[in-house]
């Protein structure tokens, strides 16, 4: 395959590249059911930019690779040209403030991402039997129009281990970070799970859970079409809640929880707390093959822990009770910890014009992937799981 000609293009929009070409690359798995998740899937990144959560004003202006390699589309990827580093998750403001500060344009800069979605999965996707052919082509198509275009750098964001290491012996920089994720451990109940947890954390979530529930209201999950487009109306309340205190400005355009309505409805867990009728709370999670994504949160009400109850123990709940391995919890969080959320390594790639800079970068990432693993250890350590039979009595 070596001899093979390959044409890489970039397109504007996904109007230029067929839905079925892209997801036999972005999620060839889907044929026997669902994609392992959907954020890559077509329909998916097509709702992000039919909604104007990406392109112009956006910050994301699409710039979706193709690979054409024996006269079909065999591999394609997510790219981005970003003028800023919002919505990303693995963050470069200090690379972007070195940079600039040594005299460099930093922005615009091209992003292989899932927007605004800090969930690990495939960046460099292709169909099967072109993987290693096909990962190639797109590094070298997303470095080439970096150069081109006197761009400062090529990043890949919450990529998978495998495509880490592989791009690491293309030549790119690879940096780590940590999430926190829920693993089953072929649990039947949440009691079940709870009986692997110490003493002292089991007690703590029961009475969290009884707490959450004594809101004054109920509880309700609903996925496919249960979810009606009049929920999507409290969700945006929600959504712009939590949105404008971390962010200043939402991510996500009203109408993207339109077309997600149309085309995503099947993918999303959508978990709301009523009181008196009306919804004042509620938690959006993605559906995966074999993992639940949590996303959004937000509410108009407090309630003491209707948080932990909706956005984890739910998830987690819904994992079981589904068959699911994992529940992916999204960023940063350590209170996820004491709620059966473990840490979790993830993965970027990096790929820098200046060599210089990108010297400096590798020193860096050098000494960061170690303290990311010696983190990792110790928070492991403080897990809330069962030790000893001692422990569980305590």
């Amino acid at each position: 395959m070596d001899d093979t000609a390959i044409e890489i293009a970039a397109h504007p929009d996904l109007s230029g590249i067929d839905a079925a070409d892209w997801d036999a690359c972005a999620c060839p798995e889907a044929a026997e059911g669902r994609p392992d998740d959907p954020f890559t899937t077509h329909r998916f990144l097509k709702a992000l930019e039919d909604s104007g959560s990406v392109g112009r004003g956006s910050g994301w202006q699409p710039r979706y690779l193709s690979a054409l390699i024996d006269g079909q589309i065999a591999a394609v990827a997510p790219l981005y040209a970003k003028g800023h580093s919002q919505g990303e998750y693995i963050f470069d403001h200090n690379w972007a403030h070195a940079y600039e500060e040594a005299g460099g344009r930093y922005y615009p800069k091209l992003q292989i991402a899932v927007p605004f979605t800090p969930a690990s999965g495939r960046r460099f996707l292709t169909r099967p039997g072109y993987e290693v052919v096909g990962m190639s082509a797109l590094i070298q198509g997303a470095v080439q129009i970096a150069a081109d275009n006197e761009l400062s750098s090529v990043h890949a964001t919450f990529c998978t281990e495998a495509e880490a290491i592989a791009g690491a012996e293309m030549g790119l920089l690879h940096r780590t970070g940590q999430q926190f994720h829920w693993l089953n451990d072929g649990y039947d109940s949440f009691d079940d799970f709870l009986g692997n947890l110490s003493s002292r954390k089991r007690k703590t979530i029961r009475k969290e859970r009884q707490q959450a529930n004594a809101f004054g209201g109920e509880i309700v999950e609903l996925t496919g079409d249960d979810i009606r487009p009049a929920h999507w109306d409290a969700f945006w309340q929600f959504y712009q809640d939590t949105g404008s205190r971390k962010w200043g400005t939402p991510y996500l355009t009203r109408q993207f929880f339109d077309h997600a309505q149309e085309t995503l409805r099947d993918d999303m867990l959508l978990v709301l707390a009523y009181r008196n009728g009306q919804p004042v709370a509620g938690a959006l999670n993605f559906i995966g093959r074999d993992t639940l994504f949590g996303r959004y949160w937000g509410c108009i009400e407090h309630h003491p822990c209707l948080h932990f109850e909706l956005c984890y123990y739910r998830a987690i709940d819904f994992a079981i009770r589904n068959g699911l391995s994992k529940v992916e919890a999204g960023a940063q969080g350590e209170h996820k910890l004491a709620r059966g959320y473990l840490p979790t390594t993830t993965h970027s790639l990096h790929w820098f014009s200046d060599a210089g800079f990108r010297d400096a970068v590798a020193r860096y990432l050098d000494a960061e992937r170690n303290a990311v693993d010696h983190e990792i250890e110790v928070l492991t350590s403080y897990g809330p799981f069962r030790k000893t039979h001692q422990e569980d009595h305590e």
